[in-house]
């Protein structure tokens, strides 16, 4: 891999960890595949306390590592940010895979038309095969070739990452249904183009299944883009007479 920060097209991909280490390589094998040239990757261990440090380390100069007590995804991303010297900005989950153009092809799209200021693409699941059969029984099915807003596929251009600001440090699960209702609020333009750009794993240790007790906090994620919208003056909800 090589990195190039002075380079206009040079991509900061930041991939946290947490106790991921039967899956952290293959994410991080995933970036350094991409067909596009330009890349820095950032991966920010979030305390893990398995071997997920080590076996990012053992890739040496291929990517940066960095180390904090845990706190949780939305403070681990934004540690990230932090590091990252890149014209755009990318999010990988470590349990998941990026296809090997998805960084070439978003990039594409955004060189293509400025006024884009994010772009998404498809997703595809997949059962984790180190699973055993009754363990994979209790997991539903996976779902093929769905579009997905969510940051773990998107690029994004710095200075529109920037107009939104952080991703929440207080919640624990939908951090990045958070930021995307901030995102559009501010009136980001996106491009969500038919590309299967990432490979979703399903496993036991998934966020939304390792964080059940925190579900309620989808409604408070609600409940503040509601409160911004009434602080705007705007109750309407879309679609009401």
């Amino acid at each position: 891999m090589t990195t190039r920060a002075a380079d206009a097209s040079l991509v900061t991909v930041m991939i946290t960890v947490f106790n991921a280490e039967a899956y952290l390589a293959e994410a991080i094998d995933s970036v350094l595949q991409q067909t596009h040239s330009w890349i820095e990757l950032v991966v920010l261990d979030d305390g893990s306390t398995d071997a997920s440090g080590e076996i990012a380390q053992s890739y040496g100069s291929a990517l940066r590592y960095t180390r904090q007590e845990n706190g949780g995804m939305g403070a681990a991303r934004n540690s990230a940010i932090a590091l990252a010297t890149g014209a755009y900005f990318s999010f990988l989950d470590s349990d998941d895979r990026f296809r090997p153009e998805k960084i070439e092809r978003q990039v594409a799209i955004l060189e293509a038309d400025p006024s884009i200021d994010m772009v998404f693409g498809h997703m595809t699941e997949f059962v984790s095969p180190d699973l055993d059969e009754a363990s994979a029984t209790l997991l539903r099915e996976p779902v093929h070739d769905l579009p997905w807003r969510t940051p773990n596929l998107m690029l994004i251009r710095r200075d529109a990452f920037a107009r939104v600001g952080p991703f929440s440090n207080e919640l624990r699960v939908g951090i990045g249904v958070d930021w995307y209702t901030r995102a559009i609020e501010r009136g980001l333009k996106e491009a969500v183009p038919p590309d299967i750009v990432l490979e979703r794993r399903l496993h036991a240790d998934n966020n939304g299944i390792r964080q059940r007790d925190a579900r309620h906090q989808y409604l408070h994620v609600l409940k503040s883009a509601l409160d911004r919208r009434r602080a705007l003056g705007d109750d309407e909800t879309p679609g009401s007479a």
